[in-house]
């Protein structure tokens, strides 16, 4: 395990700062490390919570696609499983609806969002079989997008009460 530890911060924010090197389902794990300080950020800002978890993905989106390209120029692997950034960004774009006082919300865009990033219907599949670091980020940004959108869906719509 130590000669996988990151040298630098790059690979550090790559890979979430640990979430990202766990030998079991590292994709999960990002996405659950994405929910406190995606909750901390709706919390503090709340009501206006969702604008500013916006802001913190759109400046995490760059950020991330150079932790990722100097990830992968380091392992030499494109799309390591390793790099979870793109699902703390996906999953921060899927919680947007989401009132941070209301736990199956939490549940709901965790769920929604690794589902799609999963089974990666179209168009998160023809994003993801792109090349590059924006490739890497994009497939996630657009999961927790149409997450995002699922979710507010069903809050809305207040099919589960």
């Amino acid at each position: 395990m130590a000669s996988r530890l990151p040298k630098d911060f790059g690979s550090w924010i790559a890979v979430w700062f640990g979430a990202g090197l766990s030998p079991v389902a590292p994709g999960t794990m990002g996405s659950l490390a994405a929910l406190p300080l995606g909750g901390l950020i709706l919390w503090v800002a709340s009501p206006t919570g969702w604008i500013w978890l916006a802001v913190a993905s759109v400046a995490l989106l760059p950020v991330g696609v150079w932790a990722a390209a100097g990830y992968e120029r380091a392992g030499g692997q494109h799309d390591s499983s390793a790099i979870v950034v793109d699902e703390v960004v996906g999953q921060w774009l899927a919680m947007i609806p989401i009132a941070w006082s209301v736990w199956w919300h939490y549940l709901l865009a965790f769920w929604l969002f690794r589902v799609l990033d999963v089974l990666k219907p179209w168009p998160i599949r023809w994003i993801d079989r792109n090349t590059g670091a924006w490739s890497v980020m994009l497939d996630d940004v657009m999961a927790g997008i149409l997450a995002g959108g699922l979710t507010w869906f069903v809050i809305d719509w207040e099919i589960f009460g």
